[in-house]
């Protein structure tokens, strides 16, 4: 697919010296630019990214530890809980 975009003066020289210094094609810095910005905004490039996307948001994650508050604030409550019952 092709598209028109258009550049000022300036944009245009610092592309132009950014593909000799890198020795890369307009097009490939277009690539990698387009290529960032959809993972800034978290947009899939492809169906193989989207995939791997989605496998990884559908992982269980593993419970969170306990710390040591939350021992002490569950052992307070199941004795607590006890003593009412005896």
């Amino acid at each position: 697919m092709r598209k028109l975009i258009d550049f000022d003066d300036e944009t245009y020289q610092a592309l132009v010296r950014l593909e000799r210094d890198r020795m890369a094609s307009f097009q490939e810095l277009a690539d990698e630019a387009f290529a960032d910005l959809l993972k800034k905004h978290g947009v899939p490039r492809d169906l193989k990214d989207a995939l791997r996307r989605s496998a990884a948001a559908s992982r269980v994650k593993p419970a969170a530890k306990l710390t040591a508050t939350m021992k002490r604030r569950a052992l307070k409550q199941s004795k607590n809980g006890a003593a009412k019952h005896a």
